[in-house]
């Protein structure tokens, strides 16, 4: 018995000695990692020259087209304008015929709100 237990405690201390040295170890640092190459920089691109909007004309005449197409821009603002009117009047219409509605609808609840709670009392108080 004295040699199984000499010879256990023989091993608790010759592993003692296997273990100690993995934990006296001192843990590497972390590697510094390397720097990663700049981006390229995005080039903005050229923008297109200005075309002019009437090539090979005379002053005079890029002057009347801009005129007519300026009274044409009117007129389509104008119609533009009416149909907008047009559009609010129909609005102000479907208001007032959905309000009309919503007061037909309360009235329709009252009267059902007569039927059901004062006709059954009105035959109660008859009997």
């Amino acid at each position: 018995m004295k040699k199984n237990l000499n010879f256990g405690l023989i091993i608790i201390i010759f592993s003692l000695f296997l273990i100690l040295p993995v934990f006296a170890q001192e843990p590497e640092p972390p590697k510094i990692p390397e720097p990663s190459p700049e981006p390229k920089p995005i080039k903005v691109p050229e923008p297109e020259p200005i075309r002019d909007p009437f090539p090979e004309e005379s002053d005079t005449e890029k002057i009347q087209k801009l005129k007519e197409e300026n009274s044409k821009l009117r007129e389509e603002n104008l119609n533009l304008q009416i149909q907008i009117n047009e559009l609010n009047k129909i609005i102000e219409n479907l208001r007032a015929i959905t309000l009309e509605q919503i007061k037909v609808i309360m009235e329709l609840v009252s009267q059902l709100q007569e039927i059901l709670y004062e006709k059954p009392f009105s035959s109660i108080t008859i009997l």
